[in-house]
């Protein structure tokens, strides 16, 4: 019997309302240097030949211009839910007759709002998590302190203090059955990593993320992103 050919799958989150950018649009949809800032994500995904499937999860109002954004390219649209989370399980429940078949082994969840992520930057989130089981990017946050119990000062450097980012990619098999356990039992994470540390004995490994890969979150945001495209260069 011939075995499956076995591949990465890519989910792109952009079914937030994006409200604090102060625009109508859902932020992911905002125009960026030509595209649309979600577009940015997909492409870099679509490069890495290891990304077998590629998902864009979306708010169902949004569907029209998602479809837009997707144009030409390979694109799941997967209707998301009321919280990053349960976004996150109807991704991994889409993809979950390919998980379980052996076909998609390893998964990477990223923020559509951080559209300069590097193709590198997957690859290198993919190999740790398929190495190690779960693979988070990250920078060392040298400015992060801890205050004091009554509030009135700073007792020092948070050591090994780390700014996280997407994407965040772990074994299949594994991740779809911790966000499955957290929905029986109701438990919301912050992120993809928090729900993999309460639910899966899987080690997650720090790799280097980068400095250019930030989310846009305000107004501002978009004019600092554009600015490092004209100053780096495209992904």
């Amino acid at each position: 019997m011939l075995r499956a050919v076995t591949s990465a799958a890519g989910v792109v989150l952009a079914s937030g309302s994006g409200s604090r950018v102060g625009a109508e649009l859902n932020k992911v949809y905002l125009p960026l240097a030509g595209r649309r800032l979600a577009r940015w994500s997909l492409d870099t995904f679509a490069r890495v030949p290891e990304i077998g499937v590629l998902l864009l999860v979306i708010r169902p109002q949004d569907e029209e211009l998602a479809r837009e954004v997707v144009g030409e390219l390979d694109v799941e649209l997967v209707h998301g839910g009321a919280s990053r989370q349960e976004s996150e399980l109807r991704a991994l429940r889409h993809l979950a007759d390919r998980i379980g078949a052996g076909e998609v082994d390893t998964v990477l969840i990223h923020d559509g709002a951080r559209p300069l992520a590097s193709a590198g930057l997957i690859t290198d989130v993919l190999k740790a998590a398929r190495e190690f089981g779960g693979a988070v990017p990250g920078l060392a946050a040298d400015d992060v302190v801890v205050a004091t119990e009554d509030g009135t000062g700073f007792a020092g450097a948070l050591d090994g203090a780390v700014r996280v980012q997407t994407p965040q990619g772990f074994l299949a098999g594994p991740l779809l059955a911790a966000y499955e356990q957290a929905d029986r039992e109701g438990f919301v994470g912050t992120d993809t990593a928090s729900c993999m540390e309460r639910f899966s004995s899987l080690p997650v490994h720090w790799v280097p993320g980068e400095e250019r890969n930030l989310k846009v979150t305000y107004p501002h945001d978009l004019r600092v992103v554009e600015h490092l495209l004209r100053e780096t260069g495209l992904p």
